[in-house]
């Protein structure tokens, strides 16, 4: 964001969605969980435990809490899965679980628990729900970004249980900024894209729901902007959620031309259909990111122009045993065939981390970024990678000669050796091996891995996380977790200089470099990896017409000419404004 006057303080945080909202902050008001007045005799007045001396309620009684709740429960879910009928895409999806959350049996079990021990129903709700969330805490990963929906949740029963009106966001009565400390799918998923101009949260992870229904409503998004609530209710703010800062009260011509021109990139985004290319005729490789066959399917009917990253775990993380060959055959040959002759890479599974599978027996560990995930499941179960490498070599042969030797890639591949082993394994099945560059080793010594796989793929999400020494979960190290820090880049750049002199010294070999990070999602991003020599760009479905659309305003000699200045920067912030700057220009 490049502002010719700012003249208030400026917030920043983890840019999730692209693109600039400028309005007054609307803050979310949460409705109090506590349920004072409700314990039953012997409880404290705030909701927490009854005395020892508190009489037990007999089973009339605890029947009669406990049914109060599942009534309550009953009807929030209700409520839920009306709005998901309503909705569509992704947003009436995570409705529609969080109507089955309201309805957990567990959730209902552990609340007659607490009724047990004297508590009144909605204290027990809330100590029920705080069990959960404990354990969710533990647990990790997606399991922690669910706390947020669960809270939520419980709120709306401890409404209906008081008689009070379901909680949510304000109604707005102009064009603003939606505030909070976190949001939930059911504040998220109604949303009018043209009243709420941008979403900003205080808490919340890179892969949390709110990100995920913003991108699909189109809306810039910042989560994890710690210190939000200095902004009060009602403050003229300027959000950019490409670069993660909120600036309060801004300079109101220079912000509401910047946001025009955000706009106008918009409506060229809608309009753009591909095929990607640069102003002066390069063609560019901009490919999708997905998980399943459907998101497949669904992105052979925009402008992608392959898949360059399948990620082939979400579909199997509710799996609580391995799936068979077979079903993960149907599975890869429906992706296979959603893009027939043109280039589909699959990632064999990134279990662990964010990313925790039932069925790889990987162990609790007190640092899984650092531990066993991605192909460090071989240490464990060595067939877990062979059956899948299996199920992608008969789903090529299903689909018919243009995809006979599928492009699949190793994640988290740090050694030579793990290289060399992969490449082997793929061969063997006629498939065309490759490795994910997001272990800084692999970046460093890139010219000993060349030999053994046929592709490179730099995964910038992983890559500055143990770059920058900051875990990529965390709000508080936005500003360390960010791709335009010019580290990552100069190795970005090494790498692909590596693969480029390794073809031209003569071996005949030319080993391609794509990114199939967050950071390909970022026009101008975008624009400084083409110009570090990058031959293929894979994001979100959601972000390529922003990318195509912007890749199309300018030539490689410019992208060049943006490489170069972010390369000579000292910080992402610098690197950024220089890049913008320049683009504008």
């Amino acid at each position: 964001m490049a502002l010719d006057a700012q003249t208030g303080a400026t917030i920043r945080g983890n840019g999730r969605v692209p693109g600039l909202a400028y309005g007054v902050a609307r803050w979310v008001q949460r409705a109090e969980l506590v349920s004072s007045g409700t314990p039953r005799d012997g409880a404290a007045a705030d909701g927490t435990a009854p005395t020892a001396t508190a009489a037990a309620p007999d089973a009339e009684q605890v029947e009669r809490e406990r049914q109060r709740f599942v009534d309550a429960a009953g009807t929030v879910s209700a409520r839920l899965d009306a709005r998901a009928t309503a909705a569509t895409g992704v947003s009436a999806e995570v409705l529609a679980a969080n109507a089955v959350l309201a309805r957990d049996r567990g959730w209902a079990k552990a609340v007659g628990k607490e009724v047990t021990k004297g508590l009144g129903v909605e204290a027990a709700t809330l100590a029920a729900t705080e069990t959960f969330v404990e354990m969710f805490t533990r647990v990790g990963g997606r399991q922690a970004e669910r706390i947020t929906d669960l809270r939520d949740v419980c709120a709306r029963v401890i409404a209906e249980l008081r008689g009070l009106p379901e909680p949510g966001i304000p109604a707005f009565d102009q064009p603003g900024v939606l505030f909070a400390d976190d949001l939930a799918p059911a504040d998220t998923a109604g949303l009018d894209a043209a009243m709420v101009l941008g979403i900003v949260c205080e808490f919340g992870g890179p892969t949390s729901h709110t990100v995920i229904i913003a991108r699909d409503l189109g809306i810039p998004c910042v989560v994890g902007a710690s210190g939000l609530t200095a902004i009060e209710d009602g403050t003229p703010v300027l959000v950019d959620g490409g670069s993660g800062t909120i600036q309060a009260e801004p300079d109101a011509q220079a912000a509401s031309a910047a946001a025009a021109a955000d706009r106008e990139l918009r409506d060229k985004a809608a309009a753009w259909t591909g095929p990607a290319a640069l102003a002066d005729g390069h063609r560019v490789d901009l490919l999708a990111n997905v998980k399943d066959g459907e998101g497949a399917e669904d992105a052979a009917r925009g402008p992608a122009g392959g898949i360059g990253l399948f990620r082939t775990e979400m579909a199997f993380l509710s799996q609580p045993s391995e799936p068979g060959v077979e079903e993960q055959a149907e599975l890869y040959a429906r992706v296979l065939g959603a893009f027939p002759g043109a280039k589909v890479v699959t990632r064999t599974l990134d279990a662990g981390s964010d990313k925790p599978l039932a069925f790889t027996g990987m162990p609790d560990e007190e640092n899984p970024a650092l531990g066993v995930r991605g192909i460090r499941v071989d240490l464990l179960d060595r067939g877990l990678v062979d059956r899948q490498l299996d199920a992608i070599a008969e789903a090529g042969r299903r689909v018919g000669a243009a995809q006979e030797s599928p492009w699949v890639m190793a994640p988290m591949i740090a050694t030579v050796d793990e290289a060399r082993d992969f490449g082997e394994r793929c061969r063997e099945r006629g498939l065309t091996p490759g490795i994910m560059v997001e272990v800084p080793a692999v970046a460093v010594a890139v010219d000993r891995f060349l030999p053994h796989v046929d592709f490179l793929s730099i995964g910038t999400n992983d890559l500055t996380q143990y770059v920058m020494a900051a875990d990529r979960m965390s709000s508080g190290l936005a500003a360390l977790n960010d791709p335009w820090q010019p580290a990552v880049l100069r190795l970005i750049h090494r790498v692909v200089e590596t693969a480029a002199a390794s073809a031209a010294g003569g071996t005949g070999r030319i080993v391609p470099v794509g990114v199939c990070g967050e950071a390909a999602a970022d026009p101008h991003l975008a624009m400084v990896l083409l110009g570090l020599g990058v031959s293929s760009l894979s994001v979100a479905p959601a972000a390529l017409p922003f990318v195509g659309a912007a890749l199309a305003e300018v030539t490689l000699e410019q992208c060049c000419a943006f490489a170069a200045l972010a390369l000579d920067a000292d910080t992402a912030d610098a690197a950024r404004a220089a890049v913008i700057a320049a683009a504008r220009d």
